[in-house]
């Protein structure tokens, strides 16, 4: 094996990138972990908090978390025994169901986020420049876009009334 290979810009992008998702990802669970959460059902209640009437179908919560849909729904189910989701029927398809962010997952997010923001802020935008984060922010996008298409799925569809009229 040529030995220049290990030298390869490619190798040193991937793994820079993987050890700064593993150092960030390990202080994001510790975090998570004094609020009563893992960092997966941190991420389902940030990504309906983020959509449009706090919900997502089951199917395009599974697609932008890169679960299964019966990993989802272990979660899900999970979260709202837990109280912090709820289910909802979709009116137009009696096959899909939303999963609706509760009053309790809105509290708990907004007790995590300081500590969160506070964790990015130190450890990751606090070490680049604005023009760096921009730049950043395009390329991961551009990469994000080509691996997981489906990362923003059911994050614009427009809310039926029937599911936020309760």
């Amino acid at each position: 094996m040529d030995q220049n290979v290990f030298d390869d810009p490619r190798i040193t992008a991937v793994g820079l990138l993987v050890e700064a998702h593993a150092g960030l990802s390990a202080r994001f669970a510790a975090q998570f972990e004094e609020h009563g959460l893992s960092p997966v059902e941190f991420e389902v209640l940030t990504r309906l908090a983020r959509s449009p009437g706090n919900q997502l179908r089951m199917t395009d919560l599974a697609a932008q978390t890169s679960l299964s849909t019966s990993g989802v729904t272990r979660v899900v189910d999970r979260m709202e025994r837990d109280g912090l989701l709820c289910r909802r029927a979709c009116p137009s398809d009696r096959r899909s169901s939303y999963a609706v962010v509760t009053a309790a997952g809105l509290q708990r997010l907004d007790q995590t986020l300081p500590g969160h923001l506070r964790i990015i802020e130190e450890w990751f935008i606090g070490q680049l420049q604005p023009e760096e984060l921009r730049s950043l922010l395009h390329g991961l996008r551009r990469v994000r876009d080509a691996v997981h298409p489906g990362a923003t799925a059911g994050s614009t569809d427009p809310v039926p009334t029937e599911a936020t009229s309760s």
